[in-house]
């Protein structure tokens, strides 16, 4: 139940898929508290580490939400311009690889991931040494 019911899917009852979650919030009040709560818990992990790192330099938005969400990471991003995060509106509409309005004292960066990539390089790795028996 932990691992398949809970997280977006289950506040909304709906959904685990964000892009689904978007397009019906306006009508589905359990799509919109889910993506609240969603920003909420990302906004405050960021406030969280600033504090236990004493700032921050770059905020990066990566994954499948991170990468293809500008309404997500604007949502995210609001209210943190405290910390010198400031999104520009263009730049994040766009996915582009910098976000961050120059007027902003920490770079927010979008950075494309390729799990499948990785975890191959990894297994490739894991393979040259020999399988564990």
């Amino acid at each position: 139940m932990v691992n398949r019911e809970s997280g977006l899917l289950g506040v909304s009852e709906s959904s685990a898929d964000v892009r689904d979650l978007l397009a019906r919030e306006r009508r589905d009040l359990r799509a919109r508290d889910a993506l609240a709560l969603f920003c909420y818990q990302a906004k405050k992990w960021i406030g969280a580490y600033a504090a236990a790192l004493g700032g921050v330099d770059t905020l990066v938005f990566s994954g499948g939400i991170g990468e293809n969400a500008p309404v997500i990471r604007d949502r995210i991003c609001a209210g943190l311009g405290f910390l010198g995060i400031r999104p520009s509106e263009a730049r994040n509409a766009r996915s582009a690889a910098v976000i961050s309005a120059p007027t902003g004292r920490v770079r927010v960066r979008v950075i494309r991931t390729d799990e499948e990539l990785v975890i191959a390089r990894a297994v490739r790795r894991w393979a040259r040494r020999g399988f564990p028996r």
